[in-house]
């Protein structure tokens, strides 16, 4: 697949750069890669179809979302810049419905899967911001053990 269909999709991509860093896999989503987990599906739908922690409610909020990433040790943080011994994720929402998440870097770069598309690198959270994924919601991280 090439870029064409990525920057047609969010067009601001093609301005601040990005670079694709895998193939197209229906394997896992963008809540999956962000937790980590490139090996399976992550929603909370109610046919628990998809893997969701269990202990999270199946529901499309951003609460639950947060529940779903608070399993693995992320809390609620204000900012996205770069932490030496942090790693942060961004939830994205439309319509008050969760959309997307992100996974920061070590370069303070942003990996995204996008849905069942390539994987990309990203430079900033506003590169994805419009018309598919709605806007930032809520910023997570947690601690990585080894400061940078």
């Amino acid at each position: 697949m090439n870029g064409k269909i990525v920057e047609d999709l969010f067009p601001q991509l093609k301005v601040s750069g990005y670079s694709i860093t895998s193939p197209p896999t229906q394997e896992y989503n963008c809540i999956a890669w962000a937790a980590g987990d490139g090996e399976v599906w992550w929603w909370p739908d109610p046919m628990n179809i998809y893997y969701w922690p269990p202990q999270v409610q199946r529901v499309e909020t951003i609460e639950t979302f947060i529940m779903a990433y608070e399993t693995l040790g992320y809390v609620v943080c204000d900012t996205p810049e770069y932490e030496p011994g942090f790693e942060k994720i961004a939830i994205y929402e439309k319509d008050g419905k969760p959309t997307h998440a992100a996974r920061q870097l070590n370069s303070g770069h942003w990996t995204s899967k996008l849905g069942r598309l390539e994987d990309i690198e990203h430079p900033t959270l506003n590169t994805l911001v419009g018309s598919s994924y709605g806007s930032v919601a809520v910023l997570m991280k947690r601690a990585t053990g080894n400061p940078s």
